[in-house]
């Protein structure tokens, strides 16, 4: 061999099959995680608990005269499960961060795979797992005065899993340019908090002054938050004036938006999320 020749490196060819043997992988690999750290289940769980029954018990007593036949922790329970997984979710794309921080991302970055089946099998991980969070929360739903109804559990699993997976796209994209745990942390709460108190997780939609239903209304979050209450109220036996009260839905100029085009619209933010999260991706180092 002369020093004019060259070996050729061949490296394996990437595909389809690549890409969903990807997507397994990383799912597994946050299911893992999340199994294997029981601190952050326990943790994740605590600020939805003392929500729903020591605020919702407190505010239960302020309000029991004007809502009478429900308890007003019934009301909250929808929004402590969107709770649950929105940061559950975000917690999923943090680890991003942290593989970035420790050289793994890089590694996962170089793999013969496209960068979109490693954002879509984080997007999927992240998803389940919030979802399996939220699942503790559901079990709660008898102390609080929410059936056990069979139709009723699978509806609030799935819409569950589509907010958790907005949610987890859009902590994904995040962490996608972010360089510290830090800065994720710092931009995650600045985000999230706000979106959480708008979404009428804690207070009925209804009779709202102008301001507060116009930001209601633009905030993603409350999207996900009525079908699940809708849901709830559904399976609930109250008088049509409470059911007015606090399950009044999202208006548009007067119009109650169904709750099919709803969970289209966080099906469609979803979509976009995921699609530009994977675009960062492929401008990542």
């Amino acid at each position: 061999m002369t020093v004019t020749d060259v070996v050729r490196v061949a490296l394996p060819r990437g595909g389809a099959s690549h890409d969903v043997r990807a997507v397994r992988v990383v799912l597994h690999r946050e299911l893992l995680r999340f199994v294997n750290d029981r601190t952050r289940m326990v943790s994740s769980l605590v600020q939805p608990v003392l929500w729903l029954f020591v605020l919702g018990t407190g505010l239960g007593s302020l309000v029991r005269n004007s809502i009478p036949g429900i308890d007003f922790r019934t009301f909250m329970f929808p929004g402590m499960i969107a709770m649950t997984v929105i940061t559950t979710g975000m917690f999923s794309a943090a680890s991003i961060v942290w593989d970035r921080e420790f050289g793994f991302l890089r590694e996962m970055l170089v793999a013969p795979v496209g960068r979109g089946a490693i954002v879509l099998g984080k997007c999927l991980g992240g998803a389940i797992v919030a979802t399996l969070q939220g699942v503790i929360i559901l079990a709660l739903a008898g102390v609080v005065g929410v059936p056990y109804a069979p139709g009723l559990l699978l509806t609030l699993l799935g819409e569950m899993f589509l907010a958790a997976f907005v949610i987890t796209a859009f902590g994904t994209l995040l962490a996608a340019r972010m360089k510290s745990m830090q800065s994720f942390f710092g931009v995650m709460q600045m985000a999230i908090m706000p979106m959480v108190f708008l979404s009428g997780a804690m207070f009925p939609l209804a009779n709202l002054p102008s301001w507060l239903h116009v930001l209601t209304t633009v905030n993603p979050l409350t999207y996900a938050v009525d079908p699940m209450r809708h849901a709830v109220f559904g399976y609930l036996t109250v008088s049509p004036q409470v059911d007015a009260a606090l399950n009044p839905g999202i208006v548009w100029f007067g119009w109650r938006l169904p709750i099919g085009l709803e969970l289209g619209v966080v099906a469609v933010l979803a979509a976009v999320l995921l699609g530009v999260a994977i675009a960062q991706f492929k401008r990542a180092e």
